[in-house]
């Protein structure tokens, strides 16, 4: 059996050259993955710059899977005026956060929020330039999926831009997921390098190699650590870029 994982921050479906949103050719480049489950990092909901859309239930559709959002702020972020923090996804509230797409069957969706830190930092905001932004608050999707090899939790997740704050999810992470069956695998933008990662998290990496930024990647933010992965369990990864996003996703096949 062939298990095929998927992390990609989509950047709302931004094209980095033409700067226009655009989630069906994200959702097209996404499909040439052949993937079972993708864990999708900067995603908009309902906000008028991607055009009102729903772009997880957008992507889910034209994908072939099932999607579950999860809001971790209500407003544009970036925008001075209006941004709130999400403690609940609102089906009818303009939203941005983070998304898991599960093909085939599967446990119901579980959440768990993070909430921001105090730190801000300079950030390039389209159509803005550089500002200061403060940090947001995050949130962890996770599921565990139903193969003919026995369960497999999969997480999501997308960590603050300030390191510090990001090392103190990490571990909350790992607290939230002890609970879930192994193996385990965590996909997401940790906004960390790897070997800050291995320090705070002693979970086995996937992927190893430059993501970010996606046009000649320097540094490793996008990542896929494994707990609990069996001895015999088959592992090829990579790190392609999938459309105009300013990150590289990361690929993971597990063969058991």
């Amino acid at each position: 059996m062939r298990l095929r994982l998927v992390s990609l921050n989509a950047s709302s479906g931004r094209d980095l050259s033409t700067g226009r949103i655009d989630v069906d050719a994200l959702a097209d480049a996404v499909a040439g993955l052949a993937a079972d489950v993708v864990a999708v990092q900067e995603v908009d909901h309902l906000l008028p710059r991607s055009d009102g859309l729903d772009q997880t239930a957008r992507l889910a559709r034209r994908l072939g899977m099932r999607g579950s959002f999860v809001a971790t702020v209500h407003g544009t972020p970036g925008e001075a005026q209006g941004v709130r923090e999400a403690h609940r996804t609102d089906p009818d509230e303009p939203s941005y956060g983070i998304a898991l797409l599960v093909r085939g069957s599967s446990d119901r969706f579980r959440q768990f929020r993070m909430p921001a830190g105090r730190g801000r930092l300079p950030v390039f905001v389209p159509g803005s330039g550089l500002r200061w932004i403060p940090d947001e608050p995050r949130a962890v999707v996770a599921t565990v999926l139903a193969t003919p090899a026995g369960p497999v939790s999969v997480l999501g997740t997308h960590l603050s831009f300030t390191p510090w704050q990001a090392g103190w999810q990490l571990r909350r992470v790992q607290e939230f997921a002890r609970t879930l069956p192994r193996p385990l695998v965590l996909l997401g933008d940790l906004n960390l390098p790897p070997g800050v990662v291995r320090r705070v998290l002693p979970w086995r990496p996937l992927v190893t190699g430059p993501t970010f930024p996606s046009p000649a990647p320097r540094v490793q933010l996008d990542h896929a650590l494994a707990d609990g992965l069996p001895a015999s369990v088959r592992i090829e990864g990579r790190i392609e870029r999938v459309g105009g996003s300013d990150h590289r996703a990361v690929v993971v096949d597990l063969q058991f």
